[in-house]
């Protein structure tokens, strides 16, 4: 039985590891003065930064269609695939995993399996890579949901943004924790706990939580093996520092990642903001069955 992986836009794996797995992927939408566009397509990180950063200017976003997935799925299908493992952004943050259930319900249930990874970014994307090495090696439709499920339910996903405010516009945190930041001029370090963003501790400087984001991530390493990916938007030094402190202090990171966050998260983060992913490890196969290892960091 041949596995395909489908993922939306918004689990930012490199493009060669997409290319590499043959992962389908399908676009969330952004709306940005009065244009609604393809992230990725039409619109990228950089539009969006420089939309949030002209006061008044309002960024939103919006789930794909139920027929944008259906037409993935086929896609897929006519390729050859026996099943697809479908694998998504939490939803309590978007309607993206509802529209790929629709879009299963269409094509059959049966043969497509939708995942909701209860993460985003790298939290999705790290559960997605999973699975997608699970169907490379040839495993089961059932062994490929797993390998997405377990994976993304030991991988932590924390960050800091300069500020609150679009998270709290685009309703991903209420108004009272988005008043620590403002009222109180706190710095809190946020995570991804059971498909939410929430608080995890605050801090005084922006500085100091950027300190406290990488023991974060050490104390959830554990000493590895592990995956990292770090993401930011339009603040790449501070990713670069960060990046290069988890590699210093990570005795067993196997893979590392950097990159630009997209549009779609981008607009609720805002410019400024950093955060990193850990995940256990995943074994690798080299794409041509060597004994050779696979290329594993991305800047």
């Amino acid at each position: 039985m041949s596995v395909a992986v489908v993922t939306d836009s918004s689990a930012y794996l490199p493009a060669r590891l997409l290319e590499q797995y043959a992962v389908e992927v399908v676009p969330l939408y952004v709306v940005m003065a009065g244009h609604s566009g393809r992230e990725g397509d039409d619109i990228g990180p950089a539009d969006v930064a420089r939309a949030l950063g002209v006061r008044g200017q309002r960024v939103s976003t919006s789930r794909p269609t139920p027929g944008d997935f259906v037409a993935a799925y086929r896609r897929r299908l006519d390729a050859g695939a026996d099943s697809i493992v479908s694998v998504h952004l939490s939803a309590e943050l978007s309607g993206t995993v509802d529209a790929a259930r629709l879009a299963a319900a269409q094509v059959g249930e049966h043969i497509v399996t939708v995942v909701d990874s209860r993460s985003a970014a790298m939290g999705n994307g790290f559960a997605v890579l999973a699975a997608a090495r699970a169907a490379a090696r040839g495993e089961d439709t059932a062994t490929v949901a797993a390998a997405a499920r377990d994976t993304a339910a030991a991988t932590r996903t924390l960050f800091v943004v300069d500020t609150l405010e679009h998270l709290r516009r685009g309703g991903r945190i209420g108004h009272a924790t988005s008043m620590i930041g403002t009222a109180l001029s706190v710095k809190p370090v946020l995570h991804v706990a059971d498909g939410r963003v929430v608080p995890l501790e605050k801090v005084r400087t922006t500085a100091r939580a950027l300190v406290r984001l990488v023991q974060r991530g050490v104390e959830a390493a554990a000493g590895g093996p592990v995956m990292v990916a770090v993401h930011h938007l339009a603040a790449p030094e501070r990713a670069e520092r960060l990046a290069a402190d988890l590699e210093e202090r990570i005795p067993g990171l196997r893979e590392l990642y950097v990159s630009e966050l997209g549009a779609a998260i981008g607009a609720h983060v805002g410019p400024g903001a950093v955060g990193l992913v850990v995940a256990p490890a995943v074994p690798a196969r080299p794409p041509d069955g060597s004994d050779a290892p696979e290329e594993t960091e991305d800047r």
